[in-house]
């Protein structure tokens, strides 16, 4: 295993404080790898991962493979994982396909950092049989169902930022099959059916325009790039982008919270817009807590913001503190993980001008239903 440098953001978050916020993730992992959100409170398979990810940033390895040993436990044979968990006993059953389908996220990140070939090898079944799982609940026009129980009736249907996310998780599987020597061309396939639908498909989907993470997922994940990525951001920046404060969670309500507002300085980074992401990474620090932790959010009510308003929720979840360490890396780091969100050394998937291709198609498509 390879120790890299602690990431820096020159100016706003030094390699010192980002330990001291992996240290507090860290603090709450349990004895048996498991990552709760909070000590004594709920876990979630995707925010797992997320935490995980960030201790491996940290080179916190043996620690982030305990809690891929817990996630490999609880896993079921089907591939897919139950959405809560208080310690190994269930509190929500939901089968969401996105979040049992990022482990293939962090099993990559984690072989980036450490080329261990032997746990890459390992942890590979447990992400083949999460991505069969979310792949068996694709729908022919691409869009991936997000709950796979058969018996949803109420809400029913493909969330963006569910689908957007298996993206990545897709991608970085793909990737892992082909540094072990597997052929999975069905995923290839999957993979660009839901790139078009993502990309040219928005009827597909549940309508959850009033989140931020609809809005910025396509471009986060690497589905949208160029031109096409900065128009969506353009037509929703003032939507959902507080100036001084951060990103809305929700487009109607007065919430700046630490995650979203990181996810999308990765997707602008992603897409080059380099000192606009510094900026958006400058507004979060204010809800660093003396512990390094970071809080969920914060509610505003006027133009006069300031560091004094009301935490909407008063704590400081693993996961939203991974969101940080994350953005820090990609901004600051160096080592083999921090251009991931960038798409370095993913399978790229179609190309601009095949989804370009694509969404031609299916416009003269509708176009020759509307005239029947």
């Amino acid at each position: 295993m390879s120790d890299h440098l602690l990431p820096e953001v020159a100016g706003l978050l030094t390699a010192a404080q980002v330990d001291q916020t992996i240290d507090a993730i860290a603090s709450v992992q349990t004895p048996d790898g498991n990552i709760p959100w909070t000590p004594g409170q709920h876990t979630d398979p995707w925010n797992l991962v997320e935490s995980a990810m960030a201790l491996d940033v940290g080179n916190r390895f043996t620690e982030a493979e305990r809690a891929y040993e817990w996630l490999t436990r609880m896993q079921h044979d089907g591939g897919s994982w139950c959405a809560y968990y208080v310690g190994d006993d269930v509190k929500e059953h939901t089968l969401d396909t996105n979040v049992s389908s990022y482990v293939a996220n962090g099993v990559w990140h984690h072989y980036l950092c450490t080329r261990d070939s032997g746990f890459l090898e390992s942890m590979f079944p447990v992400v083949e049989r999460a991505i069969d799982f979310a792949l068996d609940n694709q729908h022919p026009t691409g869009e991936i169902e997000w709950d796979a129980d058969p018996a949803r009736v109420d809400g029913k249907g493909a969330l963006l930022t569910g689908s957007s996310s298996i993206y990545s998780s897709l991608r970085c599987a793909i990737a892992a099959a082909e540094r072990l020597g597997r052929e999975r061309p069905d995923w290839e396939l999957s993979l660009g059916s839901l790139a078009i639908a993502i990309a040219h498909r928005p009827e597909r989907f549940l309508d959850k325009d009033r989140w931020a993470m609809d809005w910025y997922y396509p471009i986060l994940v690497g589905v949208l790039r160029g031109h096409a990525a900065e128009a969506r951001l353009a037509a929703k920046w003032e939507t959902f982008v507080a100036p001084g404060r951060g990103v809305r969670c929700v487009s109607d309500q007065p919430w700046v919270t630490a995650a979203e507002t990181c996810e999308l300085v990765m997707a602008l980074d992603a897409i080059g817009l380099h000192e606009r992401a510094r900026t958006l990474f400058e507004w979060v620090q204010f809800l660093r807590h003396d512990d390094g932790s970071y809080w969920t959010g914060m509610n505003f009510s006027d133009d006069r913001f300031d560091t004094r308003g009301e935490y909407f929720t008063p704590e400081q979840p693993t996961w939203n503190s991974a969101a940080v360490v994350l953005a820090a890396n990609a901004l600051g780091g160096s080592g083999p993980t921090a251009g991931m969100f960038r798409g370095e050394g993913l399978p790229g998937g179609l190309s601009a001008e095949e989804l370009i291709e694509a969404g031609t198609a299916i416009e003269a498509d509708r176009a020759a239903r509307d005239r029947h």
